[in-house]
């Protein structure tokens, strides 16, 4: 079928086009409102500025197809359709029908895809700068190094999407969910992120330069090396956020709730609390002593309010009783229950722990203790460690442990 057949039965009334083969033909600013090409094959086709409104799209084929400024509001339905390496550039998708569509590496600059449902659709390689996403859904959508500079994905649901190594340079996400999400890496330099849910979030080296984070929900997030210079976080919540090691050089933290659950007081007020002390950790790092092994590292120079914890021992507390007195990874797990208890007693974490000890019995348990160890430590922030067999510790338990940290 050529294009003037397709207008022609399309000019008579007929809307069904299943399964043509349109490979190619040029269709620049027709009206197809309302066509159904379902399983067409329309690859390298010319839909510029096209009328596709309320078409029917589902395992369409439109790799490579240049739509660009085409109006495909409404779709009714697209599932599988293939539109790869396609030009979407200023296309209007509003209100359209994308579930499983593939976009993979497609020309979405400047779209709009305000209010469209792309549950499941693949955006890998997809370029989306400036794109228009405003309550897009977006669930389950693979956006694996998608570009999405300056776009707007306000109210845009991202539940379950997949982010590797996506480009989010000033993309306005105004109270966005992100909670416990992995972004590590991530760029998202002077983005737009006041007021967004990012509990939990991952966010270790990410580039957050000049990013808008006023009022968000951060805590226990994990912004370790991340890059925060400039960055608004004026009034954001912080509890327990991890920030060694994080560049914070013109950060704003005005109002803020700062990891350790104060309020943030800038060093230049005249309120500051008498009590209040700076922390600094600083890992240390020579290759003119041996590299670490595990997780520990060869030290750590802190300076703040030094806690001592004695070494604790695999006694349970509910039965004041040793446990489990010939499975020593059991006892190493009921060692760390007990030392966190004392950490977090004083307001500190494991990542305020930067030195420890452990004591073994036999040091043929080293790997079984080890291996429960370092599920509470990093091993890029993990503390200087000694390890030593002993000819008996208390109670005839199998390890013990001691720690330092400094909050």
């Amino acid at each position: 079928m050529d294009a003037n057949e397709l207008l022609e039965r399309y000019a008579n009334g007929e809307r069904k086009f299943h399964s043509v083969m349109l490979r190619g033909v040029e269709l620049n600013g027709v009206d197809l409102s309302g066509i159904d090409l379902s399983g067409a094959n329309l690859t390298g086709a010319e839909l510029n500025e096209a009328n596709l409104t309320g078409a029917i799209l589902n395992s369409t084929n439109l790799a490579q197809a240049s739509l660009r400024g085409a109006n495909l509001s409404k779709l009714l339905g697209a599932p599988s359709a293939n539109l790869s390496y396609a030009d979407l550039s200023y296309a209007n998708f509003s209100n359209a029908n994308l579930n499983h569509c593939n976009f993979s590496n497609a020309n979405l600059n400047k779209a709009n895809l305000s209010d469209a449902v792309l549950n499941h659709a693949s955006l890998i390689g997809s370029s989306l700068i400036e794109a228009n996403l405003t309550r897009a859904n977006l669930k389950k959508a693979n956006l694996t190094e998608a570009n999405l500079t300056g776009s707007d994905l306000t109210q845009t649901v991202l539940t379950n999407v997949q982010l590797p190594n996506v480009n989010f340079h000033r993309v306005k996400m105004r109270g966005v969910n992100f909670s416990t999400y992995n972004l590590s890496g991530i760029n998202l330099a002077e983005a737009d992120l006041g007021e967004a849910e990012l509990a939990g979030v991952i966010f270790r080296k990410a580039y957050l330069r000049g990013t808008n984070l006023e009022r968000a929900y951060l805590q226990n997030a994990d912004l370790m090396m991340a890059n925060l210079d400039g960055a608004n976080l004026k009034k954001a919540d912080l509890t327990g956020a991890n920030l060694y090691g994080a560049s914070i050089q013109n950060t704003d933290f005005t109002g803020a709730i700062m990891p350790n659950g104060e309020k943030y007081q800038s060093e230049t007020s005249n309120q500051k609390s008498e009590n209040s002390i700076t922390m600094t950790r600083k890992i240390i790092c020579t290759e003119n002593a041996p590299k670490p092994v595990g997780p520990y590292n060869q030290a750590i120079a802190a300076s703040g309010t030094m806690l001592f914890v004695a070494g604790q021992i695999a006694i349970d507390i509910r039965i004041n009783q040793v446990v489990y007195t010939e499975d020593v990874s059991k006892q190493t797990e009921q060692v760390m229950a007990n030392i966190e208890a004392i950490l977090t007693e004083a307001g500190a974490t494991w990542l305020d722990v930067v030195k420890t000890t452990i004591y073994l019995k036999d040091m043929n348990d080293f790997a079984a203790v080890n291996a429960i160890y370092g599920k509470y430590f990093d091993s890029t922030t993990a503390p200087a460690r000694a390890c030593v067999e002993v000819s008996r510790l208390p109670k005839d338990v199998l390890v013990e442990i001691d720690c330092i940290a400094v909050i």
